[in-house]
């Protein structure tokens, strides 16, 4: 009797699962749910259409060193306020006397947990690069989130995602981080599709409604507005039309009313929406007060408007089109902001959506509609009497609108509506397909956004990042780097992420009369009236370096006279000088 009890405990251990076995199972069906496929294969796709980004991570950067250079230290700065001193958040080390100079342009403030990790120039660059090649993969999975939810099957939500991602113009704006981080915009609206059990192709269901999803989709749609507002504002203000045409609706339709947890979620997620966004934009206001002037004018709105022929055309890195592009490209007067080429591929497409389509005929007219409303007002003042009844309409009236100068980036709306269109009519194939070898037939009919994707191929630059010419954490502050220009700036503020000494150099989106003055004053330094400015600015220090090679700066430098302007000067090598106005 004993042995046989015995037995029955011994079977009872062997049958049991290993606690590892239980794990791999575990682990196996989470890493094989379709949100994290979606997820890794828009990372991998990053990873692969951003080449050789990945393999330059500490001394190379995308598209140029200049504008990439800045962000670079946005990022930087962000993270180094937060934790030395979160109150002058706004006040960064540049652009010494200004104030709220991280307010010059977008100021990338979502990214603000990436500055946490690391110190120095080489780890902003790191995480400069890393956050590139995941702006491009949170759009790619924010597109397809978006297009699933709504009711497309996956191969045609894969069309989706690879066009908000990977379209051509997008390569143009391949040294503006601010302008490439879009995936929030899909993923918000995906998770507020989500949160209200809303799709295109069933509408609102009730049975379907999740208050957390709503409440999630609201916060990512705050944290896409911390990035900036030359994407966020046009988006700000197409959330409030969405939930001023779904309150209409729901009052004229009769529907029945929201569930209580879900509505109080609304109106939380939505109070801190607006918040972020109110609390973002005062620091602008705040520059616009004190520097009248840096309002955008119809100028510099109508310089930046594109024609027609702008969206048939591709940048200069489009490995696929910008040879062909390039005779068009040579009429426009601003071709990064003007070749918005979304995808012959992706037209082509949306077209047959629009013929046949899993959406209703209803929703395939209000995509066209949008798409179309889109590409006026992405044209600015080049369309319909200058733009005096579509673009500047919302110029002159809308809160803050006149704070952007670029219409032409309204083509990010007109990407993801023809997404969609596309998505519908890949959907309409994928139901119709023969049910015999069902999942071979499945995979080729990814073939349509494999053709999207292949659009997105790149020659985009990645030079190498220069070293600083002197040692910035071991200058006296204030300081002054010459030679100092938009370009030359940009670079120094980068190279101030050692250690953040305060600058008086400064290049962003808007210049301030303060740096602009100090330029003109200092070209001739060193002489008297440019060490009477600079002292009359409190500036302690100023280098001189030789980049250029024999730059007129330094050639001045290793010759004048310094006894009588009571400046020591120190030749750090034989290309550095350092002078001391104390």
């Amino acid at each position: 009797m004993v042995d046989e009890n015995q037995r029955s405990k011994t079977a009872l251990l062997t049958d049991r699962p290993h606690a590892g076995a239980v794990f791999g199972v575990r682990l196996k069906h989470w890493l094989t749910r379709e949100p994290v496929l979606a997820a890794g294969f828009s990372l991998l796709a990053a990873i692969v259409l951003t080449w050789p980004t990945l393999a330059g991570l500490t001394d190379t950067i995308p598209q140029d060193t200049a504008d990439p250079l800045l962000q670079a230290w946005q990022v930087a700065w962000n993270g180094h306020a937060l934790l030395s001193d979160p109150g002058n958040l706004w006040q960064t080390n540049a652009f010494f006397p200004a104030k709220d100079a991280l307010a010059f342009s977008d100021s990338l403030l979502g990214y603000a947990p990436a500055g946490l990790i690391g110190n120095g120039p080489v780890a902003a660059l790191v995480r400069y690069n890393l956050l590139f090649i995941l702006a491009y993969a949170l759009a790619c999975a924010g597109g397809y989130a978006l297009a699933r939810q709504l009711g497309a099957s996956w191969q045609g939500a894969a069309v989706t995602g690879f066009a908000f991602a990977f379209a051509p113009w997008r390569l143009a704006h391949g040294g503006h981080l601010n302008i490439l981080s879009t995936g929030g915009i899909a993923l918000a609206l995906a998770m507020l599709a989500r949160g209200h059990g809303f799709s295109l192709r069933e509408g609102y269901r009730p049975d379907r409604v999740r208050p957390g999803w709503a409440l999630a989709g609201w916060l990512v749609a705050a944290w896409q507005m911390t990035l900036g507002f030359g994407i966020g504002l046009p988006f700000a203000y197409v959330l409030g039309g969405v939930v001023l045409v779904s309150v209409i609706r729901w009052f004229t339709t009769g529907r029945p009313p929201l569930r209580k947890r879900l509505f109080s979620f609304d109106v939380a997620g939505g109070a801190a929406f607006a918040l972020t966004s109110i609390l973002m934009g005062l620091p602008y206001l705040r520059v616009l007060a004190a520097n009248p002037d840096a309002r955008r004018s119809l100028w510099d709105v109508d310089v930046h408007s594109p024609p027609w022929y702008g969206f048939f055309l591709a940048p200069n890195e489009s490995a696929i089109w910008g040879d062909v592009s390039e005779r068009g490209r040579a009429d426009l007067a601003a071709p990064a902001e003007m070749t918005l080429l979304v995808g012959l591929i992706l037209i082509t497409l949306a077209v047959f959506g629009l013929t046949v389509s899993a959406w209703s005929r209803k929703t395939r007219i209000w995509l066209t509609v949008g798409t179309a409303v889109s590409v006026i007002l992405a044209m600015g003042t080049k369309v319909l009497g200058d733009g005096e009844y579509t673009y500047l309409l919302l110029y002159h009236y809308l809160p803050a609108w006149d704070a952007i100068r670029t219409p032409s980036r309204l083509v990010v709306w007109t990407t993801l509506l023809l997404g969609l269109l596309a998505a519908g009519g890949v959907t309409y194939l994928c139901e119709r397909a023969p049910t015999r070898n069902r999942p071979l037939v499945s995979v080729a009919l990814l073939l349509p956004a494999l053709l999207v994707l292949t659009e997105g191929a790149n020659r985009t630059a990645h030079p190498e990042v220069p070293t600083s010419p002197v040692a910035m954490r071991t200058l006296r502050s204030p300081v002054l780097i010459l030679p100092s220009d938009q370009i030359e700036d940009q670079q120094t503020m980068f190279f101030s992420t050692d250690g953040f000494p305060v600058l008086a150099n400064g290049g962003s989106g808007f210049l301030p009369k303060v740096t602009d003055e100090l330029r003109q004053k200092t070209k001739n330094f060193p002489d008297a009236a440019s060490a009477a400015h600079l002292r009359e600015l409190g500036v302690r220090t100023v280098v001189v370096h030789n980049r250029p090679r024999n730059n007129p700066a330094f050639q001045r430098a290793r010759s004048a006279p310094l006894g009588e302007l009571n400046i020591v000067a120190k030749r750090v090598d034989d290309d550095v000088f350092v002078f001391s106005l104390e």
